[in-house]
């Protein structure tokens, strides 16, 4: 009986030592989802609940290994990261500062992916290829950039630093700053030039079709009062 107990304490001992690596080295990701996730209701909930968390702790594992060319102890730690999270982040992928999956389920990280500092991802993104071409074949994501739920960016292509890719727009080109895309294949259009606003108000998104077509009917309206 003593023997099970020591064991289940050296257990408790060695899950919260688990804990407080991950909140010491990883405070600035915690804090991020705190800022960008507002259901999230305290540092501790983040710390043992989000899964999307707990996936990249794994890939910064699995990075390290692959790096060492330990390629097949870093798949599995990977693989073992999507069983228990839903995401599936490649331990080649090179992942920056701050970087935060929202509810996460159905995330795909690519092996030559690049991702900047403050990159925010939704449920179902994927940053894949588009081929079985060798290199660099993932895509690169600058600085505080948005990927929406279900949105797909393929290939080795740029996107700009703050910039915002709607939930299931299909990316296959550059996309340069400050810009959003919209839509199947994915098109750009401008947010006035300015940086992407982290409040997340999606629903005022510019839509560049409805742009053109507003931009259509007020030209119409204006030669229609000119007869």
């Amino acid at each position: 009986m003593n023997c099970i107990i020591q064991v289940i304490l050296i257990f408790l001992a060695l899950v919260v030592i688990k804990f407080a690596l991950i909140a010491l080295f990883f405070y600035n990701h915690i804090r991020a989802a705190q800022k960008k996730d507002p259901a999230a209701t305290s540092f501790f909930e983040i710390l043992f609940l989000y899964q999307g968390l707990h996936a990249l702790v794994a890939h910064r594992v699995a990075h390290v290994l692959y790096k060492a060319h330990m390629f097949f102890s870093a798949r599995l730690i990977s693989q073992l990261a999507r069983f228990f999270t839903g995401i599936e982040i490649h331990p080649g992928a090179k992942i920056g500062k701050r970087f935060f999956i929202d509810h996460g389920m159905g995330v795909v990280i690519g092996e030559t992916a690049v991702v900047g500092d403050d990159v925010l991802l939704y449920q179902g993104s994927t940053l894949g290829g588009t081929g079985l071409e060798k290199g660099k074949r993932h895509p690169t994501i600058g600085n505080n950039v948005v990927v929406g739920a279900g949105a797909k960016v393929l290939g080795n292509i740029t996107i700009g630093d703050n910039s915002y890719i709607g939930s299931n727009a299909v990316v296959i080109k550059d996309v340069p700053p400050n810009s959003t895309v919209v839509g199947v294949p994915g098109r750009i259009t401008k947010q006035d030039g300015k940086k992407m606003d982290l409040s997340l108000d999606h629903i005022h998104v510019l839509d560049p079709i409805m742009q053109n077509i507003e931009e259509l009917q007020k030209r119409i309206r204006d030669l229609e009062t000119k007869k």
